[in-house]
């Protein structure tokens, strides 16, 4: 499943793969989001990377599988 990650005031988006399911990266999210204190949002891609977000740069999450890209000629 493919994770993007809108950073507030840049340009470029966080892109990553993992293994979790939908579900369980939006419980992440959400309670990151919703913590009382100044929280992180913290990921971990398939090659065993972790990312680390500051919750209050976060524009937005979008989380789904990742389009297949079509290879040769359509006709």
């Amino acid at each position: 499943m493919e994770v993007k990650i809108g950073i507030a005031d840049s340009n470029r988006e966080l892109v990553f793969k993992t293994g979790m399911n939908p579900e369980d990266v939006h419980a992440r999210v959400e309670a990151a989001l919703t913590a009382e204190s100044k929280a992180v949002l913290e990921l971990d891609d398939e090659k065993g990377r972790r990312y680390l977000v500051s919750t209050d740069r976060v524009a937005y999450v979008e989380i789904g599988e990742s389009a297949r890209r079509a290879v040769g000629f359509l006709s």
